[in-house]
């Protein structure tokens, strides 16, 4: 049975067109449905007559079985929407407590490990969108829906369509960048992989543009070609961006612009990974004279 024919209830239809109503990202109305529908069978019974003690030990229930703490956030999330909204019943999710999540350094690689891993890129289109990722600071997503027409070349920008939080900004483009794409983009036209006004990074259909799955897998193969050991994602190159303007002296306040950061608080974290910042660094040890240690 397709999905098209299948059958969905009514409870999880209206769901559904309260998500709509609010304009939910697809990512996010996947993700609310996701944390009901475990909540259901967790319980065996449909979860609009739970209450807010089967929702304590649900949660009680996460945390013992090893659920990580942004899997914890992301399944409360979801509850809460479908208890507050679908349902109109938000003492039932009134108790159900976010947990911290452990902040963690990125990785970030360093300019020559950078270099090494777009060398080893297994071909021209991954070369480029990798470059992208790198020389722009893009996310996975705003590389991947990237079209031709959002180059502006005359103003040294990439346009980025509904980036996250569905916002729309310009992004840095480099002379070095620039002259990448349109290497890329002679190469696609040559061979006829991309279509007029198509995505930059088409998939093998070209009406579709390439899947983060794809991408991803590319780059771990080229990190790997590359003989580099550190855990690479698409995502580590835009850390590597930040961190690499920052050492270069950028202000922090144009790299979270470009970034596309709301909080520069995000942006700040790029300052504990700058070790060439601290390196660069006096200690006010170093303005004491002390006898040597004996």
């Amino acid at each position: 049975m397709t999905q098209s024919t299948r059958t969905i209830s009514p409870l999880r239809q209206r769901m559904i067109d309260d998500m709509t109503m609010r304009k939910l990202t697809p990512k996010t109305q996947t993700g609310y449905i996701r944390a009901v529908k475990r909540l259901a069978c967790y319980l065996g019974h449909s979860p609009h007559s739970a209450t807010a003690e089967d929702l304590r030990l649900y949660q009680l229930h996460l945390v013992e079985s090893g659920t990580s703490s942004i899997s914890i956030n992301a399944a409360i999330a979801g509850l809460r929407f479908f208890f507050n909204v679908t349902v109109g019943d938000p003492e039932v999710a009134a108790k159900l407590a976010t947990v911290s999540t452990p902040r963690t350094l990125p990785v970030v690689l360093s300019a020559e490990e950078v270099a090494r891993l777009l060398e080893a890129a297994a071909n021209a289109k991954v070369q480029a969108a990798l470059s992208v990722a790198y020389g722009a600071g893009l996310r996975a997503s705003e590389v991947l829906h990237l079209k031709v027409s959002d180059i502006d070349s005359t103003r040294m920008i990439l346009h980025v369509e509904q980036g996250k939080g569905s916002r729309d900004r310009n992004a840095m483009l480099s002379p070095a960048l620039l002259g990448i794409l349109r290497d890329w983009w002679r190469i696609a036209h040559a061979k006829h992989w991309m279509l007029d006004g198509g995505w930059l990074f088409p998939g093998q259909n070209p009406i579709n543009p390439l899947s983060s799955r794809q991408l991803n897998r590319a780059c771990h193969a080229a990190a790997t070609a590359a003989g580099i050991s550190k855990r690479v994602s698409l995502h580590t190159l835009r850390h590597s961006f930040a961190t690499h303007l920052l050492e270069q002296g950028v202000d922090i306040r144009i790299i979270q612009v470009a970034l596309g950061h709301k909080k520069l608080e995000t942006t700040a974290l790029y300052s504990q990974v700058a070790t060439r910042t601290l390196r660069d660094t006096k200690s006010p040890l170093d303005a004491l004279t002390l006898a040597p240690l004996h």
